[in-house]
């Protein structure tokens, strides 16, 4: 049991288990009440003033809401998968790092582009972790991972489906900026790597 435990993927475990509590505490997102301290904003097109007041976590803890069984389920399943991974081949820090850079980007570019606070999800974070995966198998072999192509494909499509809005509404947004984050980093990442 020790030795079960011990090989869980520890930060991915945690950010499963936030998204969990996230999704009990507001009844997966139909209590607004309870999404309020986690939202980035309180206000429709306003400055970030809780932010500005010290409530830094707002930057972050979208990522924990998510609106509905099917929203949650399928963002834990890809969290599991890519955050393992990187994980088990780097390190809890990289992902803690990938997570929270992605996570308040992708935050930030949501509501600066909308002005729209009740949003939220770890699909930008997923769409960040598949980008950096993607790059760095392409471009590092030293990596240890990659994704096969139909992966990539299928998530693609997903992405430019969600732009269409035929699947109702979604964070593009946060999906875009979550994956050129990933895409920049995961190149950089195997460039310098290739040069040390």
């Amino acid at each position: 049991m020790n030795r079960l435990v011990s090989e869980l993927p520890r930060l991915t475990s945690v950010l499963i288990a936030l998204s969990l509590a996230a999704a009990l505490f507001s009844r997966l997102g139909y209590s607004h009440g309870a999404l309020r301290p986690l939202l980035i904003s309180i206000y429709v097109n306003g400055n970030l003033p809780e932010i500005q007041a010290g409530q830094i976590w707002r930057l972050l803890t979208p990522i924990f809401i998510h609106f509905g069984l099917i929203h949650l389920v399928f963002n834990m399943l890809w969290l599991w998968d890519l955050g393992t991974a990187i994980e088990r081949v780097r390190s809890s820090m990289l992902l803690g790092a990938l997570v929270i850079v992605i996570g308040v980007t992708s935050n930030l570019a949501q509501y600066i582009a909308t002005g729209y606070p009740m949003f939220g999800g770890m699909s930008g974070v997923v769409y960040g972790l598949l980008g950096f995966i993607w790059m760095q198998g392409r471009f590092n072999r030293r990596f240890g991972l990659g994704l096969r192509k139909p992966i990539v494909i299928m998530m693609l499509a997903w992405f430019v489906l969600c732009w269409t809005g035929l699947v109702g509404p979604i964070a593009n947004v946060a999906h875009t900026a979550g994956l050129l984050i990933g895409v920049v980093w995961g190149i950089t990442a195997a460039w310098f790597e290739s040069r040390h």
